[in-house]
Parts: structure tokens; C-alpha cells; sequence
């Protein structure tokens, strides 16, 4: 909770006495403050303004620089005033030194499968020989019956604006932009409705289409082939499928090689994982 709280007052601190930092030979062990003996170094600095909010971190860096300073002593001295360490504090540590330990081989293992090889070979496999799929611009007007539908499509065929029709009749929420729907490809749509898309021709009004949304009359506006997205369109998703697959062939090979042991005699309340009175006392 400290974290961030008494960081803007740190700020305004900084921002009267913002200095220069020296840029001679400095190390993460580099010592910029010493507090009742404990040593605060840049290491901690670099750490503490990597978890900083982005909008912190826009900030020129003398003046950051000393108001990170400023809220690790604040920390210190605040964490001097307590004597011991309860069984809470040294089971977030735990927990906390856990996370960050899984989070490094990730990044481990996350670095060494991200190649470009790698990418370039999820593309190939799903773009290369992937069938050409085409997309469908349509507007709609729906209504609550076959009767409403078919007195539509007689004004239509008189002439009538389907934009404005469906403005004024239609009961779905695509009705105050005139029907239109935009662009979709198959599977997008329900199944009765897609089916007629399908065997229309642009600029055709379709028959009374049921769904299970109500009648709806279709005007199908376009159509076109869908070209396959190029590598770097789908880059991130490609990288989030290749992250997830090697994650999990590595934690399903390490927990199979783990010595796991669930003591067969002890049960445990689902329930227990809210009661924090169990952490009361027990401190070391």
C-alpha cells in the first residue's frame, strides 16, 4: 500500500531539490544512502522505478531520480520501527521471492522460443495453404413477423431507401445505422442467416430469412476473397500461441518430473484460503 501513496510527496520534494546524478563508474552495489546503517543502493532504485506507473516514469530523470531516493528512505525507516518479522510478512516474502523466480525462467524460456524461425514457421503453418475465404458486407432490417418482412420487401421493390426502411422498421441494433452489418465472414453469423448470404448476389434483396432473433430482410451490398493476413498483422498473436504452447509443454515435462507429495491424510476446507486470522502471531 505504501508503494505509491507517498510518492507524490516525495515528488514535490524532488522537484525544490532535483540534482544531477553523478555519471561516474556506478554499479547496482553503488551505495546512495546509507539509513541507521542500512544501505540503500541503485539496484534498489532501478527496481523501485521499474514498478513505478508509466505516467512516473515519463518524468525527467533528475527528478525522479531523487524522488525514488526520497521513498525508499521513507520506506526504510518506516519498515526500522518494526521489530521481527511476522509469519505474514515471511509468507509474502516467500511467496514473492516464488513468483518472481517463476516469472525469470519464463522470461527465460519465453526468449530463447520467441525466434524469428519460430514465428516464421506458425505463420507458414497456419497462412500457407489455408484456402482463400471470402467475406460478406450485408444490412438487415428485422422484424417480428413473415407478413412485416414481406410487406418490406414490396416497398423495397417499389423502390423504397433500404437504409431508411431499416432505420424506421427495423427492431435489431443495427436499425440506427440504416441495417448495415459491415463485413463478416463465415461463422459470424447464425446459420439461417448466413446460409441466404451466401447464395446471394451483391445488390440483391433476399426472401423473409428466420432466425432465432425474428424475420429478417437482407440486402447483401458486397462481397470480396479475404487475403491472408501478412506476418507481421498477426506477429502478437502468433507470439502469445508459441508463449503459451512451450509454457506449457515445460511445466507439463517439469511437474511430470517433480517429487510431488500430497499428504493422502489431510483435509483441507476450501474455505480456510479466507481466513487470515490464521496468520495472527507465529512470527520469527
Amino acid at each position: 500500500m505504501f508503494k505509491h501513496t507517498n510518492f507524490l510527496a516525495g515528488l514535490a520534494i524532488a522537484c525544490a531539490v532535483a540534482l544531477p546524478v553523478s555519471a561516474q563508474d556506478v554499479t547496482a552495489d553503488t551505495v546512495v544512502a546509507t539509513v541507521n546503517g542500512t544501505d540503500i543502493t541503485v539496484g534498489h532504485l532501478i527496481l523501485m522505478r521499474d514498478a513505478l506507473p508509466e505516467q512516473y516514469k515519463s518524468l525527467p530523470d533528475d527528478v525522479l531520480y531523487d524522488a525514488v531516493l526520497n521513498q525508499a528512505i521513507q520506506q526504510t525507516v518506516l519498515a526500522q520501527t518494526v521489530s521481527g518479522e511476522s509469519k505474514s510478512i515471511k509468507l509474502r516474502l516467500e511467496n514473492e521471492r516464488r513468483s518472481l523466480m517463476a516469472g525469470t525462467a519464463i522470461d527465460k524460456l519465453v526468449r530463447a522460443a520467441l525466434t524469428d524461425e519460430a514465428l516464421q514457421a506458425a505463420y507458414d503453418e497456419r497462412f500457407a495453404n489455408a484456402e482463400p475465404t471470402r467475406e460478406y458486407n450485408a444490412s438487415h432490417i428485422l422484424v417480428a413477423s413473415e407478413d412485416e418482412a414481406r410487406a418490406l420487401i414490396e416497398q423495397l421493390n417499389n423502390g423504397a431507401d433500404f437504409a431508411e426502411l431499416a432505420k424506421e422498421k427495423s427492431t435489431g441494433p443495427s436499425g440506427a445505422q440504416g441495417g448495415s452489418l459491415g463485413w463478416f465472414s463465415k461463422g459470424m453469423m447464425v446459420q439461417p442467416f448466413e446460409e441466404a448470404v451466401i447464395q446471394m448476389e451483391p445488390g440483391t434483396i433476399s426472401e423473409p430469412v428466420k432466425t432465432q432473433f425474428g424475420w429478417h430482410v437482407i440486402k447483401l451490398n458486397d462481397s470480396r476473397i479475404k487475403a491472408a493476413p501478412t506476418l507481421d498483422e498477426v506477429r502478437a498473436d502468433l507470439a502469445d500461441e508459441i508463449q503459451k504452447k512451450v509454457l506449457k509443454q515445460k511445466l507439463d515435462e517439469l511437474t511430470a518430473a517433480a517429487d510431488v507429495v500430497r499428504p493422502d491424510s489431510l483435509e483441507i476446507n476450501p474455505a480456510t484460503l479466507r481466513d487470515t486470522a490464521l496468520l495472527d502471531g507465529g512470527g520469527q
